[in-house]
């Protein structure tokens, strides 16, 4: 019952962090194509700023686990954020 709370945590903190990468998108860009600039981002460097904006999102879900009681989810999104912050620093190593 733990493990299935926190995969749903998990899967939880990456949909949050794709939402917000999106938005961050939107917001920032004239180029309505999310693909488009996705890969110019990443030929310029970049890609790693949007997925770290996009994390801003596992903020308001983790706090929203907290408040609901919900710690074994809570815990979930971390995991998410802590996988997604190792991949921002593999690509700025790339």
């Amino acid at each position: 019952m733990i493990k299935k709370e926190i995969i749903i945590g998990l899967i939880t903190g990456f949909i949050a962090n794709i939402s917000g990468l999106v938005l961050a998108i939107l917001f920032l860009n004239d180029n309505p194509s999310i693909i488009e600039v996705i890969v110019k981002s990443f030929e310029e460097r970049l890609l790693s700023k949007l997925i770290s904006l996009g994390a801003i999102m596992n903020l308001f879900v983790f706090f929203v686990y907290i408040k609901k009681r919900q710690e074994n989810r809570a815990k979930g999104v971390l995991m998410a954020t802590i996988i997604i912050a190792i991949i921002t620093i593999i690509l700025n190593l790339i």
